[in-house]
């Protein structure tokens, strides 16, 4: 007799991070008696840090779940959906919500290289609403392929499954395998511009976690998702910013950065190649810009974002200067940003989840919405910020928006010589795209999915 367990389906860095740093795991762990199981869907070599932290908890790899056992007709199946999802499935359904919303109509183009922008992929039924819906009804059916391996360790040993970012295509056999099995699932949505956007949602789970009422009222509008099935939690990564630093750790952190702690820093944030391309000029042009002034006017820090695999090339120019310090790409250094974003002066960004840390730390913060150096032509940072989920940050007046470089200085003065200019813009911005900001966010996570998959936990 063995004990059915929760499993804990883990598809991406980015979610891992928020699962483990804010104790999401931990306390799923502890709420249920120990009676979880952590499934990767990362690379074994990318999985190694995270894995080692949960001790005697089983570990599953989702490279071996997913396995082929060989057998001609698990081939066949595997090709055949595979061959299925390419105009059914996972991209031709992200490409058409987009158009059938307006979801970031200005930046979808072909050969987009962030593929869920990429309108080639669309597939090539007709566009219509009942075609669509159709596309959907096969995308999450049960009866899709599920590997033989798969299906018979769920049947066997899982109890239900907690999905730690439920958009991602690694984790629909796990949806299909639930359905068959009927197993309840508990479906986090990873983060606040994944419900207008990243993809469809499937509508068959039991229970969605969402950091705030927006994103509830998306998942109805946008996905056919009753709102009697959703919760609304917060958002965990700010309890990791709840807890104030000492100045004392701040000053350790950047005397080993090699920088002075008595002197202001801004913070670079990077963002991805993909949908920065010319981010690299932007970093050659300030750290011009900074090494002809008076250079104790501040310091830099660079943070490129943790999935640029060609940061060494792109922030090149800041590299080896004093005064400066370039970090390198990480997912495992979130106390380390929560420190900065505590103690430094200034935030400089073009976009994404990084804006709304520095505002959640009530960090003055200069929004880049142009591209340095681009040809005539091209609009990346001013697109990346136009989606649905920016209209209310965008309009707030919470940051400083700089459409050229003279901007981004101005910005940069009024930041460091009036930091509480914005203050009040930023807190009410935070309240209502986060959400609430507590320090418990994470403990109601944890026991939305605790309250549905608990009574699942049971002998076999």
């Amino acid at each position: 007799m063995t004990a059915r367990r929760t499993w804990i389906v883990l598809p991406d860095l980015l979610s891992i991070r928020v699962f483990f740093d804010t104790g999401i795991f931990a306390g799923l762990r502890d709420r249920l008696d120990g009676a979880v199981a952590g499934v990767f869907l990362v690379s074994p070599e990318d999985a190694r840090d995270w894995a080692r932290r949960l001790g005697d908890t089983p570990v599953l790899e989702g490279r071996e779940l997913a396995a082929s056992s060989g057998r001609l007709g698990e081939r066949l199946a595997r090709r055949l959906d595979a061959s299925l999802d390419r105009q059914l499935g996972y991209y031709p359904l992200a490409i058409r919500l987009n158009r059938r919303h307006g979801f970031h109509a200005e930046r979808m183009q072909p050969a987009h290289p962030n593929w869920m922008l990429d309108s080639s992929r669309a597939g090539w039924l007709p566009h219509s609403t009942f075609v669509e819906r159709g596309m959907q009804r096969w995308f999450f059916s049960p009866r899709r392929h599920v590997p033989r391996r798969l299906l018979e360790t769920m049947r066997a040993e899982c109890g239900a499954l907690a999905i730690a970012n439920v958009q991602p295509q690694s984790v629909l056999p796990y949806l299909a395998a639930a359905r068959r099995l009927g197993l309840p699932v508990a479906a986090y949505v990873a983060s606040w511009d994944h419900t207008v956007g990243k993809g469809v949602i499937s509508p068959h789970c039991d229970r969605y976690i969402v950091q705030n009422a927006v994103m509830e009222d998306d998942l109805r509008r946008f996905h056919d998702i009753d709102p009697g099935r959703v919760v609304v939690t917060g958002w965990p990564q700010t309890d990791v910013f709840q807890r104030a630093r000492p100045r004392s750790e701040y000053e350790a952190l950047l005397w080993a950065y090699g920088l002075d702690p008595a002197r202001p820093l801004v913070l670079v944030m990077g963002n991805t190649p993909t949908n920065a391309p010319y981010e690299g000029r932007f970093v050659e042009r300030l750290v011009s810009w900074w090494e002809d002034g008076p250079r104790d006017r501040f310091q830099l820090l660079f943070r490129p974002h943790p999935r640029d695999k060609q940061w060494e090339e792109r922030f090149a120019r800041a590299r080896g200067k004093a005064g400066i310090h370039l970090q390198a790409p990480s997912f495992t250094d979130l106390e380390e940003l929560a420190v900065l974003l505590q103690h430094a002066e200034a935030v400089v960004a073009n976009a994404g989840t990084i804006l709304l840390d520095a505002l959640v730390n009530d960090r003055p913060a200069v929004c880049v919405l142009y591209d340095e150096g681009a040809p005539a032509g091209e609009s990346w940072a001013a697109k990346n910020v136009v989606g649905k989920h920016y209209e209310e940050l965008a309009a707030s007046g919470a940051f400083y928006r700089a459409e050229s470089f003279d901007d981004v200085v101005a910005g940069l003065q009024r930041a460091l010589s009036q930091p509480g200019e914005l203050a009040e813009a930023r807190r009410r911005v935070v309240g209502d795209v986060v959400g609430e900001v507590d320090g418990r966010a994470a403990e109601r996570v944890v026991g939305a999915i605790a309250e549905l998959v608990g009574s699942t936990v049971r002998k076999a």
